[in-house]
């Protein structure tokens, strides 16, 4: 792990007992994140987005197995730390911004209480300081009266304000790594941009790794450095944002890009592109390619069989039995017919 790398997962699964089996939620993912660097995980719903998080965060449900070749957070070893040990990590060097503030917050604490909490549990100063912090943070995330806002209840805020609340109690320990599990869901449009471009802005100026979880391909666009695509619990493409837009090598990933519309490309009443089918149940046994019932590139090769990453350069790789250049050339002739 070099200096600047803060998180570093190798070979992560997270299986979860049900009653028809084994459930494979997450299989093999393997992700850095460096500092000040924006790492975006987009898939799907059910794709196993927010369990990778989930593990990252030792927050995985009671009847789920972690397993991994690795799991270190600034050289330390999560995977030898007790649960007591990693809970004295969450809030001070890992902070989490759930998708929902509402329920992220005690409804019957006030917000300043909330916040100087998190200062105070982890040893990072008194009331006084903790107070201090914690206006110094809402005027940070653009919230107007402070200490007026610090006296309040969660339910007297708006959508908005509670989620830049949530940004500033994650800051709350100047954090190493920060995990938005889709920080936007439960706002409007207006208040998705101000909410991206103040987590771009604070991420960037306290120098945190930041994994930001989305299926909205617009919000990867705007605010990914790396990007990496999830498929029934496997990565299925990884690479910078430049490369994964302007070159998507896994057919998932084409699909996912066709389903936008492009502003002076995309004709208006046009029919956007679809991927047919739903993600399949990932119980049991599972073998061969996850996206072959819904591609229109399959072969028997995809039927059975070890589908693993293919690495075309260095953080740039892809999860398929094609070539780069087949997949291109499939797809552009079968989108002529």
């Amino acid at each position: 792990m070099s200096s600047d790398t803060v998180l570093e997962v190798e070979n992560l699964s997270v299986d979860i007992a049900v009653p028809a089996g084994t459930l494979h939620a997450v299989s093999n993912v393997n992700l850095q994140v460096d500092k000040g660097e924006t790492l975006c995980i987009v898939g799907e719903s059910g794709c196993g987005k927010s369990i990778t998080s989930l593990a990252i965060m030792n927050l995985l449900p009671r009847k789920a197995t972690l397993a991994a070749d690795k799991l270190a957070l600034e050289d330390r070893d999560l995977l030898s730390l007790s649960e007591a040990q990693f809970a004295t990590l969450r809030g001070d060097r890992i902070g989490m911004i759930f998708q929902d503030p509402m329920t992220s917050l005690n409804p019957v604490f006030r917000i300043g209480d909330q916040l100087e909490e998190v200062y105070i549990q982890h040893g990072k100063g008194g009331r006084k300081e903790a107070r201090e912090r914690a206006e110094f943070l809402l005027e940070k995330v653009g919230i107007v009266a402070p200490t007026e806002r610090l006296s309040q209840y969660p339910h007297q805020l708006s959508g908005g304000l509670r989620q830049r609340m949530m940004i500033a109690m994650t800051l709350m320990c100047d954090p190493a790594l920060i995990i938005a599990d889709e920080p936007t869901t439960a706002l409007d449009v207006t208040m998705q941009a101000q909410t991206l471009n103040l987590l771009r802005s604070l991420q960037k100026e306290f120098k945190a790794g930041l994994i930001l979880i989305t299926h909205d391909l617009g919000v990867v666009a705007r605010m990914a450095d790396r990007v990496m695509v999830m498929y029934a619990g496997r990565a299925v493409e990884t690479g910078s944002a430049e490369e994964v837009f302007d070159m998507p090598t896994h057919p998932y990933t084409q699909g996912l890009i066709d389903c936008i519309p492009v502003p002076g490309r995309t004709e208006p009443g046009s029919k956007l592109g679809s991927i047919r089918g739903i993600v399949p149940a990932l119980v049991g046994d599972l073998d061969g390619c996850m996206f072959r019932n819904r591609c229109d590139l399959v072969s028997d090769a995809c039927r059975s069989g070890d589908i693993g990453l293919i690495e075309i350069s260095a953080g740039r790789a892809y999860r398929c039995h094609l070539s780069s250049d087949e997949s291109k050339i499939k797809t552009s002739v079968e989108g002529a017919v």
